[in-house]
C-alpha cells in the first residue's frame, strides 16, 4: 500500500489489507469523520453542523439519499467499504462495530463528512511541533466534556475534544497555526486544567488511547469530530452509522484547500 496515495489507501481498506486507524496516512490530504443518518433526520443534523462548526465542520454531504459516493471528496470512493471500521447505532446505542456496511445500506441514508484533526496535525508537524500520539504510535486521546453544543431540532449534547500535550509556548503556536484551518476544527477550545471542561481523569480517555504528558507540558484540547456520536446517543435516532474513532475516510481533497490563508 502506498501510504501517501488516498486512492491506494481506500483500496487497501476496501480489500481488508488495512484495518487499523488512519492517523499518519495520506499526508497532505483531508481525512473525514462520518455521520450517516436516515433522510428524515438529515435536515436537523445539517442545521446542527451549521450551528456547531468547530466540532462538526462539514467538508462534504451526499447529493441525494442513498448515494454512497461524494464526488467532491474522491474518485472511486465508496462510503460503504472505504472506512476501516464503522459503528452502528440503534436508538442511540452502539450495537455493533463492523468493517463493511454494504449489508446495512439503505436507500434513505444520507452521508455527512466532517473535517478531522489529522489535517491540522500535518500543519503542526510541518512547523516542528511534536504530536505525541503520532510519536507514540497510538490513536489520539478523546474525551467527553461539559461544553454544550448549540441544539438544533432533535439534536443536542456536549462536545468531545481531542488532546495533544505541549509546552505552553508550543500551545500558543498551535493556536496560531490551527486558526488557519476552520474546516478541520480550527484553534483549540481549551488548554490547561482538564477539570475546567469536565474531564476528571486525563489518563483515562473516553475514546482513543492515553499518551504521556511530560513535565512542563499542558494538555491542549481541540473540538473533535466524535462529537456527533455523543449527540446521536442523546438524540436517539432509530438508526445511524458513524466511523469508529480514529478510523477515517481518506479523501482526495488536499489539506491546502482548507487553509484560509
Amino acid at each position: 500500500m502506498d501510504a501517501n496515495n488516498p486512492q491506494a489507501i481506500r483500496r487497501a481498506i476496501r480489500s481488508g489489507q488495512h484495518k487499523g486507524n488512519t492517523s499518519g496516512l495520506a499526508r497532505g490530504f483531508v481525512q473525514a469523520n462520518l455521520a450517516i443518518l436516515p433522510s428524515d433526520w438529515a435536515a436537523d443534523f445539517l442545521l446542527f453542523c451549521q450551528l456547531n462548526p468547530k466540532p462538526c465542520p462539514l467538508v462534504g454531504v451526499a447529493s441525494n439519499p442513498g448515494d454512497f459516493q461524494i464526488d467532491s471528496l474522491g474518485a472511486d470512493l465508496d462510503i460503504r467499504t472505504d472506512v476501516p471500521r464503522y459503528r452502528v447505532f440503534e436508538n442511540g446505542e452502539c450495537v455493533n462495530e463492523v468493517e463493511d456496511i454494504q449489508a446495512l445500506w439503505r436507500d434513505d441514508l444520507v452521508t455527512f463528512a466532517l473535517g478531522c484533526s489529522f489535517s491540522f496535525e500535518e500543519a503542526l508537524l510541518a512547523d516542528g511541533l511534536e504530536i505525541r500520539n503520532i510519536t507514540e504510535g497510538v490513536n489520539v486521546p478523546m474525551y467527553r466534556t461539559n461544553i454544550a453544543c448549540k441544539p438544533a431540532g432533535r439534536f443536542s449534547g456536549d462536545m468531545v475534544v481531542s488532546m495533544r500535550p505541549m509546552k505552553p509556548a508550543d500551545a500558543i503556536r498551535a493556536i496560531q497555526i490551527c486558526s488557519r484551518f476552520p474546516s478541520v476544527h480550527g484553534a483549540p477550545v481549551h488548554f490547561g486544567d482538564p477539570a475546567a471542561i469536565g474531564i476528571q481523569n486525563i489518563d483515562a480517555p473516553d475514546f482513543g488511547d492515553a499518551v504521556s504528558i511530560r513535565d512542563g507540558e499542558v494538555p491542549v484540547f481541540w473540538a473533535c469530530g466524535v462529537t456527533p456520536q455523543v449527540v446521536l446517543e442523546q438524540s436517539r435516532p432509530p438508526f445511524c452509522i458513524t466511523h469508529s474513532p480514529g478510523h477515517m475516510l481518506v479523501t482526495d481533497l488536499p489539506n491546502s484547500k482548507l487553509s484560509v490563508f
